[in-house]
């Protein structure tokens, strides 16, 4: 009786979270369901309107003042020696060599989508791993960023000019997304769109966000752009700590390495091995587009089936703690 109830009220709180999200957060809406479930994340609801419920007052909106965090300081006056590490990467093509695909770097479960538009990344820090390829190759950066404590992970990313990223979120809520901006159109064709506002990089400028929103990116110049892109921990009271502790070790299963000298996490390693039956199944839709739909529809039903038996066991668990 009591395991039945714990289920049917998170089932009830997770539907509650998921129709908050959907109709109420924000003022960018969806479409339709169909395109909550495919970009919002909805199996993270639960989990996100708590850290919401948890954060401090200032961090509850789009776009935040970044001058309230003093420690940003730090990357704020050394813009110009974190955009010279970032150009010498860039001028010898190694931002996208390191992208090319059936690189180790290329199976990023998080950002695998942008590639197709151009957009390439190379990694200094990610979720308690520090990439030993930056620390050879961007000594200073990654210094600026070992003093301040509340980055969880950083990169330089890239975008060409006359490009887009269409309009997604980020999964989890545990961190807020920053950017400072190194070169630059300085352009007000070249920006981003958190929840309706919109924001155009210019350099040494930085910008604070909360990216589970729904935002979108242009660059409507001929120029490209570079900024340091970095996940800074949201704050939080102490529950949303417990909360943050959880996610932040499954982000630490997401490192991606940049080269042969770094570690990947247990996402990158999974997901460059079932890459070639993901090729597969496009193929298939291509050919016998019925085959493909049942293959999908079973293979989600797996996916489902599993996490419902993690989800029953974890409540079994905690019903054993407090009984």
């Amino acid at each position: 009786m009591q395991l039945a109830v714990i289920m049917l009220f998170i089932a009830t709180f997770s539907m509650c979270s998921m129709y908050y999200i959907y109709t109420y957060r924000g003022n960018t809406r969806y479409t339709s369901w169909s395109e909550y479930f495919r970009k919002g994340w909805p199996i993270f609801a639960p989990l996100n309107c708590l850290l919401y419920l948890f954060s401090t007052k200032k961090v509850r909106r789009p776009i935040i003042d970044t001058l309230q965090y003093k420690e940003l300081d730090e990357l704020r006056k050394n813009w110009e020696v974190i955009r010279d590490e970032a150009l010498a990467l860039q001028h010898c093509g190694e931002l996208e060599n390191i992208n090319k695909p059936g690189s180790d770097a290329s199976y990023d479960l998080g950002f695998r989508t942008f590639h197709k538009y151009g957009w390439r990344k190379y990694y200094l820090k990610w979720y308690g791993y520090n990439h030993v390829s930056a620390q050879k190759q961007c000594p200073k950066t990654v210094e600026i960023l070992s003093k301040i404590k509340n980055i969880n992970g950083a990169m330089f990313a890239y975008m060409p000019g006359n490009s887009e990223l269409t309009r997604h979120l980020d999964p989890v809520a545990c961190s807020l997304r920053y950017h400072l901006g190194l070169e630059t159109p300085n352009s007000k064709d070249c920006f981003i769109n958190v929840d309706g506002e919109e924001y155009a990089w210019q350099d040494g400028k930085d910008l604070l966000f909360d990216e589970t929103y729904l935002h979108f990116v242009k660059n409507n110049t001929d120029q490209s752009r570079l900024i340091l892109m970095c996940d800074f921990n949201r704050p939080v009271n102490i529950f949303g700590k417990i909360i943050n502790f959880c996610y932040k070790m499954l982000m630490r299963a997401s490192v991606v390495p940049n080269t042969g000298e770094d570690k990947g996490g247990l996402a990158n390693r999974i997901f460059k091995n079932v890459t070639p039956l993901l090729q597969q199944s496009k193929e298939l839709k291509q050919t016998n587009r019925k085959a493909y739909k049942r293959l999908k529809y079973t293979v989600n039903s797996l996916l489902l089936l599993a996490i419902a038996g993690i989800i029953v066991g974890f409540i079994q668990l905690i019903s054993w703690l407090i009984s």
